[in-house]
C-alpha cells in the first residue's frame, strides 16, 4: 500500500479551528508553555518518526511476528522494532504527557492524542508496547505510594522500563468476579502471587530492560466477587537484577497484531507489592482500563485513516471500465475507479468516519486536560462527566467504524485487497481486535446505557445534550447550516424520548436495557458525529474565501455526505430499540439447534 502520510493539516484544523485548544490550554496551570508552536513542532516530529520509522516496519513485522523461546521464556520482537523503540525513547515521546516530577514533559493530552493516532496508523502492533506502558504509568501515578512512584515512574516515563496490565484468566474475561489468581502475604510487605493470565498485550519482549506487570489477584480473606480483587506491582526483574517468578508461557497465535507479543503469563509465587487499598484493585485498574479504552478508539481511528489513504491512492490510479456518464480520461484505456459512485461511497464513508472520529478524540483529550488541570472544581467535574459518558462511545463506535473503513479499503482494491503484499488485508486483521479487547463493544454498550445514562437518571447525558442543543439554538437562523441543524435538532429530541422509553422499560425488565444497548450506543455515536460534522461545516463556511477553499469545501461536502448517507442509519436503530427484548429472548435455548 502507499506510504503513510500524517494528516497534519487536518490535525491543525481540528485542534486550532474546531476545538480551539489554544483558547483553553495556556490558561490551565502547568500548560502555559504548550503554545501552538509547541504543538506544531511536536506533531511534525511525530509525523516524521511515524512515516519514516514505524510505517516501514508494519508489514514486515506482521510477516515475521514475534519469536518465543520456550527454554528461556524470552520473546524477541520483529526486526527493527527494538531499534525504533530506542529512537522513540531518545526523542522523548514516552515522557510527553507525563508528570515533570518524574521526568515527564508535562504536555497536554490534546497533544498526546494526535501523536497516538499517528502511531496507530503507521504501526498499531508496535504502538501497543508504549501504549500499555503509559497505562501502567497512569495507574501507579494515580494509586501508588510515594515510594512506588519514586521507584517505578521515572523508568516508565523515560521508556527504560515498560508495563502491562494482567487481568484476563483462561476462565475469566469480562467477569472479573471469577478471578482465581492468589496473593499470599510474605510478612515483609510483599506478596507471593500465583496464577495464570492470558491475552497479555506486550507481556514479554526484548524492547526494554524491565517489564512492570500490574496484576489483579485475591488476598486470602478476600470476598469472592469483584469486591475482593486487589492490584499488585509485579516486576520482571527485582532491584538487584534477579529474575522474578513471572514468565511467558506461550504467545497467542492471532488473526492480527502479530507483531505485538500477546502472552500467556504464568506467576509462580512471583513477588509483588500491593497498589492502593486491599480489595480495591478494580477501581485502581480502571484508571488504566479507561485509558486503554480510549486507546482502542484511537486504534480504530488510526487504522481507518491508514486504510483511507491506501484506498484513495489506489482509486486514483487503478483503471477499470468507463465512467457511467461518459469517458473521464480519454487518453487512457479506461477510467480510474474513483469515478464510480460505489467506490466514492466507500471512500467517503472512510473519510467521514475518520474525520469525525478525529474531532471527537480531540474534544475528549481537551476534556481530560480540563479535568486534570482546571482550577474550578465544577469545570473539572463537567469535563470528567463528558469523558465518562463518551469513553464507551469512543471505544465502540470508533472501532466499529474503523473496522468498516478497513474493510471498505480492502474492497476498493478488489482482488488485490485480499492479497497480503498490498497491505490492506492486514489493516482489517489488525483492526478486528479493537472491537473485542478492553471490554467488548457489547460491554461498552451496556456500560453506556446502564452505568453512564440510566444509573444517574441521565445527568451526564443531559450535560452533553445541552451542548448540542445550545449549538442548534445558536445556529437556528443560519441558512447555510439549516441542512445540518434541522436533522441534528430532530435527532436530539428523539434521543431524549428513546432514552426515557428504554429507561421505563428497563425498570420493569432489565433485559430491555441489554437488548437496546448496542443500538443505543450506535445512536449516541451518530448523534455525536452529526454534531461534530455540523460544527466542522460551521467553521468551514466561515473560512471560505480566505484561502484553502478546496479544503474547507471538502469539509462541507463530506458533512453533507454524512447526513445524507450515513446518518439515516438512525432510523433503523430507533426501530430496533423500540422493538424491545422480546424478539431476542423468546427463542428457547434448545430451539437454537433446530
Amino acid at each position: 500500500m502507499p506510504a503513510y502520510k500524517a494528516p497534519l493539516r487536518d490535525f491543525d484544523f481540528v485542534l486550532n479551528e474546531l476545538i480551539k485548544v489554544q483558547d483553553v490550554i495556556p490558561a490551565l496551570p502547568g500548560y502555559q508553555e504548550a503554545t501552538q508552536d509547541i504543538y506544531t513542532s511536536y506533531l511534525e516530529a511525530a509525523a516524521q518518526f511515524c512515516e519514516n520509522e514505524l510505517a516501514p516496519l508494519n508489514r514486515p513485522g506482521d510477516e515475521e511476528g514475534c519469536h518465543f523461546d520456550a527454554a528461556t521464556h524470552n520473546v524477541t520482537t520483529p526486526a527493527g522494532f527494538k531499534e525504533a523503540y530506542a529512537q522513540y525513547c531518545e526523542l522523548g515521546f514516552p515522557a510527553l504527557d507525563c508528570d515533570p516530577a518524574y521526568g515527564g514533559q508535562g504536555m497536554p493530552k490534546s497533544l498526546a492524542f494526535p501523536v497516538m493516532e499517528m502511531q496507530c496508523s503507521a504501526n498499531v502492533a508496535w504502538s501497543m508496547y508504549p501504549g500499555l506502558s503509559h497505562g501502567a504509568y497512569s495507574a501507579i501515578h494515580a494509586h501508588g505510594s510515594e515510594e512506588q512512584k519514586a521507584t517505578y515512574l521515572p523508568k516508565l516515563v523515560s521508556g527504560e522500563w515498560t508495563g502491562t496490565m494482567c487481568l484476563t484468566e483462561p476462565h475469566c474475561g469480562t467477569d472479573l468476579g471469577l478471578l482465581k489468581s492468589k496473593a499470599e502475604p510474605n510478612g515483609d510487605g510483599s506478596y507471593s502471587i500465583t496464577g495464570t493470565k492470558i491475552f497479555i498485550s506486550a507481556g514479554e519482549h526484548d524492547m526494554s530492560a524491565n517489564i512492570i506487570h500490574l496484576v489483579l489477584a485475591r488476598l486470602p480473606d478476600a470476598p469472592k466477587d469483584v469486591k475482593g480483587i486487589s492490584l499488585f506491582i509485579v516486576p520482571k526483574f527485582h532491584d538487584d537484577g534477579s529474575r522474578n517468578s513471572v514468565y511467558c508461557g506461550a504467545l497467542e497465535h492471532k488473526m492480527g497484531i502479530k507483531a505485538n507479543a500477546t502472552a500467556v503469563i504464568n506467576l509462580d509465587g512471583a513477588k509483588g507489592w500491593l497498589i492502593g487499598e486491599p480489595n480495591k484493585g478494580l477501581s485502581c485498574m480502571f484508571t488504566m482500563m479507561n485509558a486503554a479504552r480510549l486507546g482502542c478508539g484511537m486504534q480504530g481511528l488510526g487504522i481507518g485513516e491508514a486504510s483511507f489513504q491506501g484506498a484513495l491512492a489506489y482509486a486514483k490510479e487503478r483503471l477499470q471500465m468507463r465512467a457511467l456518464n461518459g469517458v473521464h480520461s480519454p487518453d487512457k484505456p479506461a477510467d480510474p475507479i474513483i469515478v464510480h459512485p460505489d467506490v466514492r461511497r466507500m471512500l467517503l464513508t472512510q473519510k467521514a468516519y475518520t474525520e469525525a472520529g478525529r474531532a471527537l478524540t480531540t474534544l475528549l483529550a481537551l476534556q481530560l486536560d480540563i479535568e486534570e488541570k482546571h482550577p474550578d472544581s465544577a469545570a473539572r467535574q463537567d469535563a470528567a462527566d463528558l469523558v465518562a459518558l463518551l469513553t464507551p462511545v469512543a471505544k465502540a463506535f470508533m472501532t466499529d467504524n474503523g473496522y468498516t473503513a478497513a474493510n471498505m479499503g480492502m474492497q476498493v482494491f478488489g482482488g488485490h485487497g485480499f492479497i497480503r503484499e498490498w497491505g490492506m488485508e492486514q489493516l482489517v486483521r489488525d483492526c478486528r481486535i479493537s472491537q473485542i479487547y478492553e471490554g467488548t463493544n457489547g460491554i461498552q454498550a451496556i456500560d453506556l446505557l446502564g452505568r453512564k445514562v440510566l444509573l444517574d437518571q441521565g445527568q451526564k447525558l443531559r450535560k452533553f445534550t445541552k451542548q448540542i442543543h445550545k449549538f442548534c439554538q445558536t445556529n437556528e437562523g443560519n441558512d447555510k447550516l439549516a441542512e445540518f441543524v434541522g436533522p441534528l435538532s430532530k435527532l436530539l429530541k428523539e434521543v431524549g424520548d428513546i432514552t426515557m422509553a428504554v429507561g421505563m422499560a428497563a425498570f420493569k425488565d432489565k433485559d430491555e436495557a441489554g437488548a437496546a444497548a448496542t443500538d443505543y450506543l450506535r445512536l449516541i455515536g451518530h448523534l455525536t458525529y452529526a454534531w461534530m460534522w455540523a460544527r466542522m461545516a460551521e467553521v468551514a463556511y466561515a473560512k471560505l474565501g480566505q484561502g484553502e477553499d478546496d479544503f474547507y469545501q471538502a469539509k462541507i461536502t463530506t458533512a453533507r455526505f454524512y447526513y445524507a448517507k450515513l446518518l439515516p442509519e438512525v432510523e433503523a436503530l430507533k426501530a430496533t430499540i423500540k422493538n424491545g427484548a422480546k424478539p431476542l429472548m423468546s427463542l428457547g435455548e434448545e430451539q437454537f439447534a433446530c
